[in-house]
């Protein structure tokens, strides 16, 4: 039996489909969902989710800004803060992106503790728009 995979973001539907096996990066870890999980509610990080819609296809690939899972019936229901198919994502544009992120963050004074935080975030969404391009395994 597949799962339902929805992901919605405020302003559009990414994904509308059905899935054999869906990773999600939730705050505590990578989480695996497979058909006949338990109901579950958790938290996700910035990162990226793989769902694979059968055995036979390969993994693709969506970086999400945070946001929330519900696993319930063989349903799952993502709501996240923004999301993006790594299809969709030129891979040049998220390395520059990622290693600009990478060198704001090496050089935020270490007291600046605001700072730190919000290169950190944008390090983050760097990272895990690459990762969903295909640019970091």
């Amino acid at each position: 039996m597949a799962l339902t995979v929805r992901v919605i973001s405020p302003d559009k539907t990414i994904w509308d489909a059905e899935a054999e096996e869906v990773i999600l990066p939730s705050t505590t870890g990578q989480l695996g969902i497979l058909s006949g999980h338990a109901p579950l509610l958790t938290a996700l990080d910035t990162g990226v989710m793989r769902v694979r819609a059968s055995k036979n296809t390969n993994w693709q690939a969506i970086a999400l800004l945070g946001g929330f899972a519900e696993v319930e019936a063989d349903e799952v229901t993502i709501l996240v803060n923004g999301a993006e198919r790594g299809d969709t994502i030129d891979v040049d544009s998220a390395r520059t992106a990622y290693n600009e992120a990478q060198t704001r963050l090496a050089q935020v004074p270490a007291g600046d503790r605001q700072a730190q935080i919000q290169a950190n975030q944008a390090y983050k969404r760097a990272r895990a728009r690459f990762q969903a391009a295909g640019g970091l395994v």
